[in-house]
């Protein structure tokens, strides 16, 4: 039974889709002005290993990602530069330009880090039409006020507005966040932006002039057409809880009067650098293409992920990645020696599937498996079926490597020698090396144990 924990809530709880068995999920994608760092795939490996839990508890994922290349302004909220104009300035192409290049890149991140693909990528200058249809529902139904700057959410006529982030327990008071400007209250956010005097490259007529979207209407937009008013999953990084998903909560509850919009919110947590979080606007983030250049691989990377929860902040350093390198070099040594005959014990199993569904406890399923090859209590076949969650290429391992099939008299041998080895009997264990390579085989000691290759 999979248990999710639940940011809404505060609380783990037993998931259920709405609809049977299938599951409709959206994730936040990138706003494509720069590279991703490895901060931000933190986020996107946390999302795939929730994707590859719930097909592996048999459900069928519809899964929706939004690519954000217009209408993200620089602090977050309702003020700064659009983040692609100024890519663009930056890079002096257009932002259009900007926007195809570094998704592609954002695309050759996934495919390195193994991050399965979406249902439905979905660009928010392709729907453009349905944000604005969006916002003139909220128009028509009496929660936003115009600006000399824009079209804004009134906050104060949702009884329920922040209870993602708990902001009622918050003092709300005037300028608490920003500078108010002509925004009524402060946590009132734009649906539309007008543009201003300086000429825009992205700029749409509506509302009787020329403007934007804003960042939080865009992936409301897209979330209900290709998921509907109500689903089951909606997931991104712990920093989007309480501006981004808030406003989305918001515009979205407004808009169809369903509550709750989405039933499942699931967040994951910073990568640290340095005592703070890695950010592009501290200009502190490092690059996957930053690892390679340093030969570190990706799917390192990635198993370093696998070794902290989802929900618990994962500090950064050289050194514990390059760590995390060598103990990927480890376990795949160690599934080399797994031989043909080898039989799983149906406990491993349980173990594993016990520990993706208490909320992708993906330590604990590491040390499953780890245990699990020292046992000798694994076959290749389901170190293979566990990779579906792993997602470390862990299969090719046995297209590698030569397939050597180890008979009983053998493997009673190496068994006994093994043993030896542990007593610190050197002679005993010299003599049955002697005894395995009259049977055809040569035994060569590794850090990880006793490896067989052909004599």
């Amino acid at each position: 039974m999979l248990k999710l924990y639940n940011t809404l809530t505060r609380k783990k709880e037993t998931f259920k889709p709405l609809n049977g068995n299938r599951v409709g999920l959206y994730a936040c994608g990138p706003t494509v002005y720069n590279y991703a760092h490895i901060g931000n795939l933190r986020t996107y490996v946390f999302e795939d290993l929730l994707i590859r839990t719930l097909k592996y508890n048999g459900y069928k994922v519809k899964h929706i990602m939004n690519i954000t290349d217009v209408g993200h302004l620089t602090d977050d909220a309702d003020q700064g530069e659009d983040k692609m104009e100024k890519g663009a300035k930056r890079e002096g192409k257009t932002a259009y330009e900007i926007a195809e290049f570094y998704t592609q890149a954002f695309k050759e991140d996934l495919l390195d880090l193994n991050i399965l693909e979406p249902s439905l990528w979905c660009k928010a200058t392709d729907h453009i039409g349905e944000q604005i249809d969006l916002v003139q529902i909220l128009i028509d139904k009496g929660y936003t006020y115009e600006t000399s700057d824009g079209i804004y959410f009134d906050t104060t006529k949702l009884k329920d507005y922040g209870k993602l982030a708990r902001l009622d327990k918050q003092d709300l008071q005037a300028g608490a966040r920003v500078d108010l400007g002509e925004k009524k209250n402060s946590h009132d956010f734009a649906l539309w932006k007008f543009s201003g005097e300086e000429k825009r490259q992205m700029e749409w007529d509506a509302f009787g002039r020329k403007g934007f979207p804003g960042w939080h209407i865009e992936c409301s937009a897209m979330a209900m057409k290709y998921l509907g008013e109500q689903f089951d999953i909606h997931c991104g990084g712990i920093d989007h809880v309480p501006i981004h998903h808030t406003n989305e909560i918001a515009q979205s509850e407004a808009t169809t009067g369903k509550k709750p919009w989405v039933n499942f919110w699931l967040h994951g947590e910073f990568l640290v650098i340095e005592n703070g979080k890695m950010a592009k606007s501290e200009n502190n983030f490092i690059t996957l293409q930053t690892l390679k250049t340093k030969n570190l691989s990706p799917l390192a990377y990635r198993y370093f992920l696998l070794q902290a929860h989802y929900r618990r902040q994962l500090a950064f350093s050289w050194e514990a990645l390059e760590a995390a390198q060598n103990g990927f070099e480890k376990l795949k040594q160690q599934i080399r020696l797994i031989v043909s005959n080898a039989i799983t014990d149906e406990h491993v199993e349980v173990e594993f599937l016990d520990a993706l569904n208490d909320d992708l406890n993906m330590p604990e399923a590491l040390a499953v498996l780890w245990t699990a090859l020292k046992d000798k209590r694994i076959n290749l076949k389901t170190v293979i079926q566990f990779d579906k969650i792993l997602g470390l290429n862990l299969h090719d391992i046995e297209n590698k490597e030569e397939k050597i099939t180890i008979p009983p008299e053998a493997q009673v041998l190496l068994d006994e020698r093994a043993e030896a080895r542990e007593r610190k009997d050197w002679a005993e264990s010299d003599r049955l090396r002697e005894e395995i390579a009259e049977l055809g085989f040569k035994v060569e000691d590794t850090d990880e144990g006793q490896r067989v290759v052909i004599g």
